[in-house]
Formats: structure tokens, sequence, C-alpha cells
């Protein structure tokens, strides 16, 4: 199928689906070309969290983005408000698959039909869902890591995405302070991915079986790699119940991976440890202010 490409993108809105961890920090990217950047979450106190931490980071970013330029960050909780107008939509909702069908669905009924629309999905290729999209021309993975701090983004194509969409998104990202990197095949996990599933998987088989501590792996970790943060504390930022919802879609798409990781997982979620975003994880964190 053909697709038109978006006009006047500088001055239409962008609409980012869901205010959690990865939602929030992909609105504050956005918001640094000068556009209205539209989060939406049908939970008030995630979305008002969500708008206050992206319009709190945004004047410290902009120092770093050659020309940015500061956009307005606005709260939603109607999705057909959030979408009209828009020249791109991001879904950044749970893992969870049906979910992510019935919202797309949604979004292609209710979106203007030149929106580029992207799922920020890290485990589910956009060609599970692309029949919830009348037209699959305009659909694509949109997979970011943890802006600002991390700066990839992995374009995959849903299979029948124009190319055309790809080529725009990869020119524009940038601009954002962003760097585009092409799948250039379907993969569950795209590139960045696969490799961290490995890492945090052995990470979480070496504290169930006690072999050492949480701050052990990481310390460990960060002066052999170079890195500033190690596989736990990385989880804590994600959340484990995130991490959880990941492993369990690789466990179901991949016979015989180990279960003492989603074991591990269930139990600290059961505690109510789910990393930063609950004050404690592998790690204490402080109450947020």
């Amino acid at each position: 199928m053909t697709f038109q490409l978006p006009q006047n993108i500088d001055t239409r809105p962008i609409a980012i689906l869901g205010a959690g961890t990865l939602g929030r920090r992909i609105a504050l990217m956005m918001a640094t070309r000068g556009a209205e950047v539209r989060l939406y979450d049908p939970n008030a106190e995630v979305r008002e969290a969500g708008v206050a931490y992206a319009q709190e980071q945004l004047p410290k970013l902009l120092e770093t983005i050659p020309d940015g330029k500061a956009g307005t960050i606005v709260g939603f909780d109607d999705l057909g408000a959030a979408l009209k107008g828009a020249w791109h939509v991001v879904e950044a909702v749970p893992e969870k698959l049906e979910l992510k069908k019935s919202i797309f669905k949604q979004i292609d009924e209710l979106s203007d039909p030149d929106a580029i629309l992207a799922s920020n999905s890290s485990s589910y290729p956009t060609s599970a869902f692309s029949d919830s999209v009348k037209n699959p021309a305009r659909l694509l993975n949109m997979h970011y890591l943890m802006p600002p701090q991390a700066t990839p983004v992995e374009l995959m194509s849903c299979g029948k995405t124009d190319p055309a969409v790809i080529e725009l998104i990869a020119k524009l990202l940038p601009g954002y302070g962003l760097t585009p990197y092409i799948v250039e095949a379907e993969s569950m996990g795209f590139i960045y991915n696969r490799i961290w599933a490995a890492i945090k998987r052995e990470a979480l088989c070496v504290i169930a079986q006690g072999v050492a501590k949480p701050q052990v792996i990481d310390a460990i970790f960060r002066q052999a790699m170079g890195t500033r943060v190690g596989p736990c504390r990385a989880m804590d930022n994600v959340g484990l119940d995130v991490v959880l919802s990941i492993e369990e879609h690789y466990a179901h798409e991949i016979p015989g991976l180990p279960e003492a990781p989603r074991t591990l997982l269930k139990k600290m979620i059961a505690e109510g440890k789910l990393g930063v975003k609950s004050g404690q994880g592998f790690y204490d964190y402080p109450p947020k202010k």
C-alpha cells in the first residue's frame, strides 16, 4: 500500500501514549524542537508525574542539543484529543500483546491518515499487530532505550512499512538528540536488547544461585566494561515488573531458557520491590520529592 508522508511536521504535535518510565522520557526528547508534545495516560497520577518529569528535565537537556528549542509538554486523558492533528504517534504502553493490538486499532481509527505510527515495544515486532492498522505502510517499531542518558533508537519495519517512513524518521532523529539504528531483518529484541537480554538473564541467575550479590555484580561489570551503570542498577531503572514481562515473552518464544531469573523477579515483585519507581529493588532509593 502507498502512504503519503506527513506535511508541516514542524508545527504539528507529537503524541506519546503511556506516561510511564519510557513514555515520559520519549516525550522529553520529542519536546526539544519547539513543537507541542502530548503525553496521554488514563492514570492521572502517572500522567501528571510524567509531564512534571519532562518539564523539569527539558531545560538541562536543551543545553546538550544544538539548535534545540523548548516545546510544550501537555498531559491528555482523552485519546482522540491527544491524537488529533499529530504527525507522529509513539505507543509506550505495557508489554502485553492484546493491549497493543487494542490500542493500535484505536490509534488507527482516531489518528490523522498521514500520521506515522510507531511502537516502542522492546519485545514484540509490529508485524504481530500490523493487522490492527488499515495501512501498515505507516507502522514501524521505534525502540528507545533510556533517554536522555542512552540516545540510540532502533527502527524496524513491520514487514510492510514504507521505506520512506524509516528514511524520514532516521533523518529527523538526530535533531532531537537521538541516534537512529536500522534493524535490517525482523528480530525479537532488535539489536541491543538481544545482547542485553543475555546479560541481565545471566546476572539474575548469578543472584538466584547465590554466587554474588547485586552490588558485587554491578561493581565487577562496571570495572571490566567501563560502564557507568551495572546490570542490576539498570534493571532497577527500567522497572523489575517490566523486566519480568519481557523475560516471560522471551521464555514463551524461546523454549529452554532458565526459570531462575523469572522466579527471582516474581519474588521481588511480590515483595513490592519494583526498582526505582517503588523505592526498592536490588537497591534502596530515596523517596521522590
